[in-house]
């Protein structure tokens, strides 16, 4: 990995994902070390997004391995394609040469079913290899990951210890459902993305959305933070769930937050049937307008305040 820090943050801009200096060093130092890298966040806060970017900045394919419950090692790495071998027996039985074909004539590559992560470690490529949404497999899953996580090798039973040809890069995503062994954090580089700021927010919009004006941005990211920050939501309204609403906004002809259009457009943000009852109950579109235009009054307050105190220091200064 020959790529310097200045070098992947800018990289990082240029395939359009906002970073900040922190997330851009730990994601650096996981690729110098060939370390793996867990991220964990909310979701849609561009954790997936990571791994996506890595394979257009490092020019790799990626790999992606989507977790959930059950997910066993079958799934995940490997497993014999006995349908083929038992048409071999069959071809060897019906030529009368059943000795001559032995358990390690049918546990052979030739009859090996690669999933993703058998994949990865036997690409003749260096490949970025995803992991995505660990936290919904078992503690057990987890502990047969470890062997790749710390050794980038595997074992299989009938063929020993295959290990990498190339060391992949690997991206591992968690949305906090549960908690992670240590075990798997301990080999790990770790990275925990939040909701962004307010300012973070609109860079986002601004840069994924370019057509959205101005002042619909703002008062969308307004809109968004504020949701976030007093209602107990049980889906907080993600990065993807605001680029998805202020989208929706402008295909409704939008050019700012209107209650109307929050009425219409209220099924992108919103995603339980719950938080929406509670949304109209607590709250309500005109109520969320309101909010908005008070945060708008108190923070042009705050400009005109901070202007006038310069002022006032440059006169006594």
């Amino acid at each position: 990995m020959d790529i310097e820090l200045s070098g992947l943050q800018q990289a990082f801009a240029c395939h359009g994902y906002i970073a900040d200096e922190d997330l851009i060093t730990t994601v650096f130092l996981a690729l110098k070390f060939n370390k793996p890298l867990l991220v964990e966040g909310p979701a849609g806060v561009g954790k997936t997004e990571i791994a996506k970017v890595l394979c257009s900045v490092l020019q790799r394919n990626l790999l992606r391995l989507q977790c959930y419950e059950g997910l066993d090692e079958s799934k995940a790495l490997y497993e014999w394609n006995y349908r083929a071998q038992l048409l071999a027996l069959q071809v060897a039985t019906k030529n009368a040469a059943t000795e001559c074909l032995t358990t390690q004539d049918l546990f052979t590559p030739d009859y090996l079913l690669e999933r993703p992560l058998l994949k990865a470690i036997r690409s003749q490529e260096p490949i970025v290899l995803l992991i995505d949404e660990i936290d919904k497999t078992d503690e057990e899953f987890e502990a047969f990951l470890f062997e790749i996580l710390s050794e980038f090798q595997v074992s299989i039973p009938e063929m020993g210890t295959i290990k990498a040809q190339q060391i992949p890069t690997v991206i591992l995503t968690s949305n906090c459902e549960r908690e992670l062994s240590d075990g798997l954090r301990r080999r790990c580089a770790y990275l925990y993305i939040d909701f962004p700021t307010v300012e973070k927010e609109k860079m986002i919009v601004q840069n994924k959305v370019p057509l959205a004006g101005t002042v619909l941005v703002e008062e969308v990211v307004a809109a968004v933070q504020y949701l976030r920050a007093n209602l107990a939501l049980q889906k907080m309204p993600s990065i993807a769930e605001t680029l998805d609403w202020i989208q929706a906004l402008l295909a409704c002809g939008a050019t700012k937050l209107e209650p109307r259009n929050i009425v219409q457009t209220l099924g992108f943000l919103l995603k339980h049937h719950e938080d929406v009852a509670l949304f109209e109950r607590s709250l309500g579109p005109e109520g969320l307008c309101a909010a908005i235009r008070r945060g708008e009054e108190l923070v042009e307050q705050a400009e005109t305040s901070q202007t006038f105190l310069t002022k006032v220091k440059k006169k006594f200064l």
